[in-house]
């Protein structure tokens, strides 16, 4: 009643739906709004245009079993699940609890789902139907949410309904289009009230009834059953607080007036929201109830006992529960508990009996923790968070207390809860802790803070956590002290900053073992930092050669070290001129990333290898992965990462896409406190404005670039700060640059670190000097992978021989120059050398448009994969995306290329 465009709404997703065009809606509104009234509506919408339909419930006890909520509404589709890669089957089954296996990520278990259900939508249409969604458990709540933001070209819709948040509060499915459920308006509420109240009212109680619900359809329904008195007798209704608080009210009324017996099985269904009717029965036995105890209920019309318990409305269950005294509360769980199969389901037992408990249970309390493992091995972090955080509030002992208290606590910060981790570690720290527990905690704490502010306290934190656990797990210690000089790398804090962080590292313990790439690591860092560039260079290689697999100890790389330590060691790659080992690591990187499904660490090894690819003079396979990365975290509601964007639009020569992320990324960097993030937006700036030509707009970023410990680390800033200082007569402000830029260059000896300061040296040189390091950084850069600034040599050497007059000789450097900026799309460069190569009397050759020009970044993605063979199966499991959407994409790519095959798009040269 009162709905037709919210009835619209839905019967368009649908009908995009049939068209091949999927999508998601997010229902949101107050309790007893109507939210079900629509997904039912949908439902009978769907059923006779041949849509296949499959639901799920949240609900609000359920929230602590890792991926209930997603099981419920994949377990009829399981069949299908044999279609789906080894990798993905595991991840579900594992998640699911159906087979053993390492605990997945969650992401991967988001696209095992997508593809669940694209395989399903297959065989025909699908409506997944998601109710109470704000209920779900978060597991189930993130893959559910990544789904509906992957979903494009299956014959599929979602509809979740949830209630709206509360103050603060941001739902998984934010960001999603959203239809928001307000009260209905006064006539229709008036009807539908009439339509609910057969007997004549009051007019008096008829407006106040109207004026109370303020539209909410529930309201309209129930309040006149809670108050018979008032309506006969033509009082007005007392004024309670919130609609949905008056609708529960009414609900408690009605289940209040029941017999003992009706309500204590009432409360057990309440208690044990899985709605099985068999489980039911035998808890209801345990207490003595006869199954006719619960004919009064269901005349009341507050339940209805079938297949499955079903409340009216889940203010029923709560207003049951919460009326119910805490002594009934715990029966009905210990009832429920002796009646719960503890090998089938020891999790919901163990939580039944954890209810039960009055004071502390050390049992139920073991029995939570055992869940809590469980739990963890399923990837249900939060969940486990959940256990451990009831099993230490009911743990008698308090050593043992503060012990879980303090698991607790590094569960819930894995899980993104950063305030009820620092709440559980007080309780940790307020009981006794011995020496390597009391280390931990306060290297969460350490972490956790850093984590919030990326403050330049964070490393002397992390220093004195690695100190603290130094004697007690060599181990450990020494993985915080990496994680230590990475932050001071990271802050760059010129008071306190990497150099004094790397002295205080001097302390670490020796490994416990034969040293492991992150051992060889963290000595090569310390010893470049205390003892110079020079004497670190050596270790340093052989320490990313180890997390690159080259050399031993190769054996001992894991997984799980390449996904924490590759970061680190792809920019550490960039300190040492070691271009191969940086494309290889950051390469390994984004390939264990997207093998584990872990989209929370892919877009940052998809950011070093887009900024490795610029700097490359890739700059078509830098803007598809930059765009994948900002297709990911727009899907999983990361935090953007704006640095490749930022660097490709500098290098491109674009201003006005610069300036734009530029102040995005600075604003959000000053939000964030990241100082070192602004030093890079600093090096971006340089680039642009010396491909502009503004040389002393080039100086003065790239002098505040130079000051960054991070980008003097990875010699971002060294080239940039020489070119704009030499064009600009003004060479003294980049002496120490040039004479950093080669000694470092030196020590490493590679093509790329020699070339680059051979150049260097040439901007600030004169005469036949100038030239000899031109040619020597020509020789060098042509045979390393740095293209781009092979091509910026070519530049920069035709403009000093156009100088000298000699400008037969310039138009060779500037017409390479130019051929090559051009070709890797170097805008302003390309343009500057066009303008050198127009004063030597020549014309410069437009850059022929090619085929893939009409190309998105995305879709070139796609098509290079096609292009070598892969399927569109295998090209979605490598984007996260399904095989439905893949073809979608390449209808689009054949039509913008004018070919009509995938041996046509091989044939092609794509750039």
């Amino acid at each position: 009643m009162g709905r037709r465009a919210e009835r619209e709404a839905v019967e368009q997703l649908l009908a995009r739906a049939l068209a091949g065009r999927s999508g998601a809606l997010v229902v949101r509104g107050e309790a007893g709004i109507g939210k079900t009234a629509l997904l039912e509506h949908a439902r009978r919408t769907a059923d006779p245009a041949g849509f296949r339909v499959e639901s799920s419930v949240g609900a609000e006890s359920e929230t602590q079993f890792a991926f209930a909520g997603l099981h419920q509404l994949c377990a009829p589709l399981l069949d299908r699940a044999r279609a789906l890669p080894d990798p993905q089957q595991a991840a579900l089954g594992v998640a699911f609890g159906l087979r053993d296996g390492a605990a997945p990520d969650r992401f991967l278990v988001g696209l095992a789902t997508l593809n669940l259900l694209a395989e399903v939508a297959e065989e025909g249409p699908l409506l997944c139907l998601v109710d109470d969604a704000q209920w779900l458990d978060q597991a189930s709540a993130q893959v559910l949410a990544f789904v509906a933001r992957r979903v494009a070209a299956e014959p599929m819709a979602l509809v979740f309904a949830l209630r709206d948040p509360t103050d603060g509060d941001v739902h998984p499915f934010a960001g999603l289009p959203e239809l928001r459920l307000d009260g209905l308006g006064e006539t229709d509420a008036r009807a539908l009230l009439a339509a609910a109240v057969r007997a004549p009212l009051d007019d008096g109680v008829r407006d106040r009834i109207v004026a109370e619900a303020r539209g909410n359809p529930l309201a309209l329904l129930e309040l006149p059953r809670g108050a018979p008195a008032q309506l006969a007798g033509g009082f007005e209704l007392p004024d309670v607080p919130g609609v949905p608080r008056r609708i529960e009210d009414s609900f408690r009324h009605r289940s209040g007036n029941l017999p003992a017996e009706t309500r204590l099985l009432l409360l057990v269904a309440a208690a044990e929201p899985t709605g099985e009717v068999a489980l039911l029965w035998r808890a209801a036995e345990q207490l003595g109830i006869a199954p006719e105890a619960a004919a009064p209920a269901e005349a009341a019309g507050l339940l209805e006992i079938g297949t499955r318990v079903r409340f009216r409305h889940p203010l029923v269950r709560s207003a049951v529960y919460r009326a119910a005294t805490p002594p009934d509360q715990r029966r009905a769980h210990r009832a429920l508990a002796d009646a719960t199969d503890p090998r089938t389901d020891p999790d919901r037992r163990a939580w039944h009996r954890a209810k039960a408990v009055l004071g502390t249970d050390e049992e139920a309390a073991a029995e939570l923790e055992r869940s809590a493992g469980r739990a963890r091995a399923r990837g249900g972090v939060a969940a486990a968070a959940a256990f451990l955080q009831h099993a230490a509030e009911l743990t008698p002992e308090p050593d043992a207390r503060a012990g879980r208290a303090l698991e607790a606590a590094h569960a819930k910060h894995e899980a993104g809860a950063t305030e009820a981790a620092l709440e559980l570690l007080d309780i940790a720290g307020a009981g006794p802790l011995d020496a390597l527990q009391h280390a931990r905690l306060e290297l969460l704490r350490a972490q956790i803070a850093f984590h919030l502010s990326r403050g330049s306290e964070g490393p002397w934190m992390l220093l004195d956590a690695a100190k603290a656990l130094a004697p007690l797990d060599a181990a450990l210690a020494r993985e915080t002290y990496l994680d230590a000089l990475d932050a001071a790398i990271v802050t760059g804090d010129p008071g306190r900053g990497v150099l004094a962080v790397a002295e205080a590292t001097l302390a670490a313990p020796a490994p416990p073992t034969s040293p492991e790439p992150a051992d060889l690591l963290l000595d090569g860092l310390v010893t470049t930092f205390t003892r110079g560039y020079e004497a670190g260079v050596p270790g340093l290689r052989r320490a990313l050669r180890a997390l690159a697999g080259h050399e031993p100890p190769a054996g001992a790389v894991s997984d799980s070290d390449s996904h924490r330590w590759l970061w680190l060691a792809s920019r550490t790659a960039m300190a040492v001129f070691d271009d191969e080992l940086a494309h290889v690591l950051a390469d390994r990187h984004v390939r264990l990333a997207r093998e584990a499904g872990a989209l929370a660490t892919l877009p940052a090894a998809l950011l070093v290898r887009s900024v490795m690819l610029v700097i490359s003079g890739e700059f078509a396979r830098a803007s598809e992965l930059a765009a994948e990365q900002t297709s990911i975290t727009a899907s999983t509601t990361a935090v953007p990462l704006l640095h490749a964007q930022l660097i490709l639009a500098a290098w491109r020569g674009h201003p006005q896409e610069t300036a734009e992320i530029h102040a995005t990324f600075v604003r959000e960097a000053a939000g964030r406190g990241h100082d070192t993030e602004v030093s890079l937006a600093q090096y971006a700036l340089a680039v642009l404005h010396n491909g502009l030509g503004d040389y002393p707009a080039a100086l003065a970023a790239a002098a505040r670039a130079f000051e960054s410990d991070e980008l003097r680390h990875s010699n971002l800033a060294h080239s940039e700060l020489i070119e704009a200082a030499a064009r600009t007569g003004q060479p003294e402000r980049a002496a120490d640059a040039l004479d950093e830029l080669n000694s470092r260059a030196l020590a490493s000896g590679t093509r790329w670190g020699l070339g680059l300061a051979a150049r260097s040296r040439a901007l600030t040189s004169t005469g036949p000097v100038a030239e000899e390091h031109y040619r020597e950084a020509l020789e060098q850069l042509r045979t390393c992978r740095m293209v781009s600034h092979l091509a910026r040599t070519h530049l920069v050497y035709g403009e000093w021989l156009r100088r000298e007059g000699r400008r037969q000789a310039a138009r060779e450097q500037l017409r390479t120059a130019h051929e090559l900026l051009s070709e890797m799309g170097a805008e302003a460069f390309a343009a500057r050398a066009a303008r050198e190569l127009r004063a030597t009397g020549e014309h410069p050759r437009k850059r022929t448009a090619q085929p893939a020009d009409a190309l998105t970044a995305h879709e070139l993605h796609i098509a290079r994969l096609v292009a070598t063979g892969a399927t569109s199966r295998e090209v979605g499991a490598e984007l996260f995306l399904s095989p439905r959407t893949i073809e979608a994409h390449l209808r689009s790519i054949f039509r913008k290329l004018g070919i009509t095959s995938r041996r046509q798009l091989r044939e092609l040269r794509l750039p």
